[in-house]
């Protein structure tokens, strides 16, 4: 199980006209973006290993369990007091994306909040690969999205993980080859 999670929630209309505080919080680190084509994003979510839909009373206990949760919130608007529910369960390693019908945001993981906006047209279709390129979960084999990267603090950030892990690896066959375990000896499983 991964230590990143993801809330995915899907919902009729997100107003950010409204004056609640959890919308404020919610906009103060959030990505809208809104040239965005609505379309069926849970049933593709749902797919994802690692997924489970839930509903937003069980989001806790759910995420103790899974590495995405996925939440229809209904027809209707996303209300205060559910935005409240979804921010609260979310923590620093969590990312929190709203698919509404008239814009889809993100927050949270990986997420650059000083843009607050972008101008790049996304479809429902992009959401998917977005969320397991950001919480490294495996995309379903039919996936056709793309990845909004003008969302993300730092783009490359799959190659310079992969870059380190290189170094680590390259580091630790040449401790095999000398024959010195010393950065190993310190720890009781070496």
């Amino acid at each position: 199980m991964a230590t990143k999670k993801v809330i995915l929630a899907t919902a009729g209309h997100l107003d950010l006209q409204s004056d609640g505080p959890a919308l404020k919080k919610f906009m103060k680190k959030a990505v809208v973006v809104e040239k965005y084509e609505k379309g069926e994003v849970l049933s593709d979510a749902v797919r994802i290993s690692g997924a489970v839909k839930t509903d937003i009373n069980d989001l806790k206990k759910a995420l103790t369990f899974a590495d995405l949760a996925v939440i229809g919130l209904g027809k209707g608007d996303v209300t205060e007091a559910n935005l409240s529910a979804l921010l609260d369960a979310a923590n620093r390693k969590t990312l929190l994306v709203l698919a509404a019908g008239n814009l889809l945001a993100f927050y949270g993981l990986g997420i650059d909040a000083r843009k607050k906006t972008i101008q790049r047209a996304a479809t429902a279709r992009d959401v998917v690969p977005t969320i397991a390129y950001i919480a490294d979960l495996t995309v379903p084999d039919d996936c056709t999205g793309a990845v909004i990267y003008q969302i993300l603090k730092d783009p490359g950030m799959k190659a310079r993980e992969l870059a380190k892990l290189q170094e680590a690896i390259q580091r630790m066959e040449a401790a095999l080859q000398r024959d010195n375990r010393e950065p190993w000896d310190k720890h009781d499983c070496a």
